[in-house]
């Protein structure tokens, strides 16, 4: 296998000690709590990065498109739960995977939605189609889903009621703890998503409605919450290679981070105080994520070959193909001055949006040798 200097750049390369070490602490921390963890594979999209996060070969997950589900299906995860809202097109599709042993459930939060989906399975020929359904939450008004005390709740319920659509649950992400201040402020709404999850399942089965499973997540609040009674499960994803934007939030350390892309220096602009790599926002993606937490890392903070961060280097704008590292004071003389051709690599913002650039992992080994190429792919 080739050592780094034998890469062409820009490459993204996974620490698999870290990534290892960052699945245990997880699972050991959702184990505390007598919950099953269900990972979200949408961070990673790759087989060989997500049989590290399972504990049994047939799943659970957690996936965001129906090509995800097809792919981790062909690697035997049966057991997967696409948590994005089901619109009427994609019914057949989950019909397709269901009818061939996946155990494939879907999430919605309205009337019309609940509607379309009984029509769709009671229209199929074979009576045996069925379909599994969660009712997603909006535990903090910050995306899709209904609220715990909404009396569209109940009605969505009713809605459901086919002797071919099972009501399996409630699913909810808090997706403000990524803009949270503090650590307090994390369990805070780690709380508020527990209980409002725990309230909406409370409320359905008081009507009538079986509700089995209580499902919550993220990142940050299956991090730090204190309390999960009445829950089932935590879904959480970018832990397993965990980003700047997490280490901001306390939620790991910076040497956590276990992905980063292998740049090559090409030039300097001195006047400027700029060292000029050949990773732009194609190589790291657009995402800005940490703009707006205490400490702003620009596209990426920058390292060494070896992994060692470069204190305050960060990659201060970028280009489609170009990143501009510069000094955090934006002192030009206090340029990182290293040759045309070292390489660096740059620690990401956001492990989703930088993975989703390339089309591999080059797994590290010891002394800079690449171990293994995995594959990951994208799109829908």
């Amino acid at each position: 296998m080739p050592t780094l200097a034998q890469l062409e750049t820009p490459a993204l390369l996974l620490d698999p000690i870290r990534m290892d070490r960052n699945v245990a602490r997880m699972q050991e921390r959702i184990r505390r709590h007598g919950v099953s963890l269900r990972p979200h594979v949408k961070t990673n999209k790759s087989i060989d990065v997500t049989r590290r996060m399972l504990e049994q070969s047939l799943g659970p997950v957690t996936v965001s498109t129906l090509r995800e589900a097809d792919y981790f299906a062909a690697h035997g995860i049966t057991d997967i739960l696409y948590a994005v809202g089901i619109t009427p097109n994609k019914l057949p599709h989950v019909l397709a995977l269901r009818s061939k042993g996946v155990r494939l459930s879907i999430i919605l939060d309205s009337c019309d939605a609940a509607r379309a989906v009984t029509c769709v399975v009671e229209g199929r020929e074979s009576a045996r189609a069925t379909l599994d359904v969660m009712l997603e939450i909006d535990c903090d008004g910050h995306r899709s889903g209904l609220t715990p005390d909404s009396a569209e709740l109940l009605a969505v319920a009713e809605a459901l009621r086919s002797p071919q659509v099972n009501l399996v649950g409630v699913m909810t992400h808090a997706g403000s703890s990524y803009n949270c201040r503090s650590v307090g402020a994390i369990r805070a709404v780690a709380e508020q998503e527990r209980a409002g999850a725990v309230h909406a399942a409370d409320r359905l089965r008081a009507a009538g409605h079986p509700c089995p499973a209580v499902s919550v997540g993220s990142t940050p609040t299956a991090t730090f919450a204190d309390d999960l009674t009445g829950v089932t499960e935590v879904r959480a994803g970018v832990y397993v290679f965990f980003d700047l934007v997490m280490a901001g939030l306390s939620v790991c350390a910076v040497d956590d981070v276990a992905l980063s892309v292998l740049t090559a220096v090409i030039g300097h602009q001195r006047d400027k105080g700029w060292t000029i790599v050949d990773a732009g926002w194609m190589a790291m993606s657009r995402d800005r994520g940490t703009s707006s937490q205490q400490v702003d890392q620009g596209y990426g903070l920058v390292c060494d070959v070896d992994g060692c961060v470069l204190a305050d280097y960060t990659v201060s704008s970028a280009n489609q193909e170009h990143g501009i590292i510069s000094h955090r004071t934006g002192d030009p003389s206090r340029m990182l001055d290293v040759p045309v051709g070292t390489l660096l690599r740059i620690l990401p913002n956001h492990a989703c949006a930088t993975a989703a650039q390339h089309s591999v992992y080059h797994v590290l080994g010891d002394a800079g040798i690449v171990e293994c190429v995995w594959e990951r792919f994208n799109g829908w």
